[in-house]
């Protein structure tokens, strides 16, 4: 029997600008084998760079931020990235 190659692992970005939220997300998340929390954000600015920086998987934006909305926030990681 061949053994399998590892699975690759699914990489998050998380964008709220509650703490404890994106804390307790993280820690759902981190529970899973095939994910890893790669950052984190407080704001839509924040959010765009870094996902400009780590190039997650994934990124869990909330809509309502601080100094850029996650509806703005969405648009421009897609258009850089």
């Amino acid at each position: 029997m061949a053994a399998q190659p590892p699975k690759k692992k699914l990489t998050v970005l998380i964008a709220d600008d509650q703490t404890l939220f994106r804390e307790g997300i993280k820690d759902l998340l981190e529970n899973e084998k095939s994910v890893v929390v790669v950052g984190e954000a407080a704001d839509g600015q924040e959010a765009v760079r870094l996902a400009k920086k780590l190039k997650p998987n994934v990124v869990l934006m909330d809509i309502k931020l601080p100094h850029l909305d996650g509806i703005s926030a969405t648009r421009q990681v897609r258009k850089e990235c």
